[in-house]
């Protein structure tokens, strides 16, 4: 059986077989055992079982930062974790960040803790999410995050930042020219998408390029986050747009 656990909550994976659930939450120390069967649509909602308790709000701690969430209602993004903390310290003195696809501050919230980024400007489209995300600003303390209620296609054209992260996987690339458009010049993209191993190494960068309407593209880095599906990998593209 795997599990991860999130502040007080045990989410187990679907290999889970009957369990003494009450045990398994005494040994855990959490309050509500769950099961997330898949997420769903744009807004990036749950589908989910409960196995034990009841209450589905908690507060997670990684890498120095504080996530208040409610797992019924949003997409905790998991495996991530080492990805959120790369990304903050690659973030230079005086910075304008876009968090595109926020979420609950995956990205947003580290970025203001460990960085002295001038802003970091936080676009989510989820309701619930963005209310999490106002939720975890003000309990980390952090006067740098601008969250923004809204679909990211219309609101990222009305900002410009050195930095670009696009942390969503699930048709990306069709967010890319709002993205590269609302570069600063020199600005660095950070472009998450799920593709086949064999094409790993070309399509992602190919799709940069295709969108960036003549601006010069130079690859970075292509960094590994996991495995998405057998044979696909989850990847992060660092690409300087000049």
């Amino acid at each position: 059986m795997k599990f991860k656990k999130i502040g007080d909550i045990l989410l187990l994976d679907n290999s889970y077989s009957k369990e003494d659930f009450e045990s398994l939450s005494k040994k855990h120390n959490v309050k509500t055992i769950m099961k997330i069967d898949h997420i769903q649509g744009t807004k990036r909602e749950p589908v989910y079982k409960i196995l034990y308790g009841s209450e589905t709000e908690t507060v997670h701690k990684e890498n120095g930062c504080l996530f208040k969430l409610d797992l019924a209602k949003v997409m905790w993004s998991k495996g991530n974790n080492n990805e959120r903390l790369r990304i903050a310290k690659l973030v230079e003195d005086d910075e304008t960040v876009i968090d595109m696809f926020a979420g609950i501050g995956y990205f947003s919230i580290p970025i203001g803790v460990h960085s002295n980024a001038k802003e970091v400007i936080s676009i989510e489209i989820n309701p619930n999410s963005y209310q999490f995300l106002c939720d975890n600003i003000e309990l980390n303390k952090l006067n740098n995050v601008v969250p923004v209620l809204g679909d990211c296609m219309v609101e990222t054209p009305k900002f410009k930042a050195d930095r670009i992260i696009m942390g969503y996987v699930k048709t990306t690339h069709h967010y890319l020219k709002v993205a590269i458009d609302s570069l600063n010049e020199g600005g660095i993209l950070h472009y998450h998408e799920t593709v086949p191993e064999k094409l790993m190494d070309t399509r992602p960068i190919e799709r940069i390029i295709s969108q960036a309407g003549g601006r010069e593209v130079e690859l970075l880095k292509i960094n590994k986050i996991k495995k998405y599906a057998p044979g696909v990998e989850h990847v992060v593209v660092d690409a300087k747009i000049d």
